[in-house]
């Protein structure tokens, strides 16, 4: 039977790019409040005997995670043959140690719930810092979506002679692929973070650039003051206006307009999180992962 995927509240434009790409049958969801604020969820479409895909991206993930608890236990409890869940931006996964007296490893609190309740799990550029990978935490399989090729593409057609910076040391291996794939320089910067919007950066030697355009490249721009304290330097520098581009562009309260009084030329985002700044479509990339684990789950049948 044809695959099924249901997009969650929210996610219901991204749904329709991947179930188009995919080759299956978009899914029709009720969804609703009641008046104690409780989430109502009802899969109007069939599921029984089939193979279910929910799409959720998990910014602002708290009210979602439980919609996306109860819409994968629903489908269950409907006799789908299997859930699966693409979650273009993944939640809960900058705490990964604790830092403080009192604190939880919250990335695998979170990681063992979506397990619970889903067979497998595709995302786009986790924040995998002191985790090695998802198997780590993730006790179904995983399957990552690399974004470098599409952003070095982006870049390239419109982005005349660019140098790729990473803002902090976490960004290196964004910059480094995207830096490769583009066929360009690429530099880090170090960054020292004294609290959640209050970040200073160190700037590199940007003799014999002659020029070239800074692209500064990270996974997450969230209160976007990485991004800031990494425009600043280089505004000091006889270089070009930078261009700004995050995998999953947050942008929490005035981040953008931050950056664009800092004097960026651009701000650019993937498609993970829906946004003004979206201009990197990542859609068919997460279509192919999605539908190698539909055929890996159909050959475990």
């Amino acid at each position: 039977m044809m695959p099924v995927l249901f997009a969650l509240p929210g996610n219901e434009e991204a749904g329709k790019r991947l179930a188009h790409a995919i080759g299956c049958e978009v899914g029709r969801i009720e969804s609703r409040r009641f008046p104690d604020g409780e989430s109502y969820l009802r899969l109007l479409s069939a599921v029984e005997g089939r193979d279910v895909m929910l799409v959720c991206t998990l910014h602002k993930p708290d009210e979602k995670l439980v919609q996306l608890y109860l819409a994968a236990n629903i489908a269950r409890e409907l006799g789908a043959r299997s859930v699966g869940l693409i979650a273009p931006y993944l939640a809960y996964m900058r705490q990964d140690s604790r830092f403080k007296p009192g604190e939880g490893q919250t990335s695998s609190h979170i990681a063992r719930l979506i397990s619970s309740c889903c067979d497998w799990l595709v995302t786009v550029d986790p924040h995998l810092h002191r985790h090695n990978s998802l198997s780590e935490i993730y006790s179904i399989p995983t399957r990552v979506v690399q974004s470098a090729l599409s952003i070095a593409t982006w870049i390239k057609a419109n982005i005349p002679d660019p140098v790729i910076i990473g803002p902090d040391a976490e960004s290196e291996q964004w910059a480094a692929k995207v830096a490769a794939a583009a066929g360009c320089q690429h530099a880090i910067l170090q960054k020292t973070r004294y609290g959640d919007r209050e970040v200073e950066v160190s700037m590199p030697d940007t003799a014999g650039w002659n020029g070239a355009t800074p692209v500064v490249v990270d996974d997450i721009a969230s209160s976007g003051k990485t991004m800031l304290a990494a425009v600043l330097h280089l505004r000091s520098t006889n270089l070009p206006a930078p261009v700004c581009i995050a995998v999953h562009g947050v942008f929490a309260g005035s981040a953008c307009q931050e950056l664009t009084e800092a004097g960026v030329a651009r701000i650019v985002s993937c498609n993970t999180i829906t946004h003004e700044t979206n201009e990197i479509d990542v859609s068919d990339a997460i279509a192919v992962a999605a539908a190698e684990m539909l055929s890996r789950t159909a050959l475990a049948a």
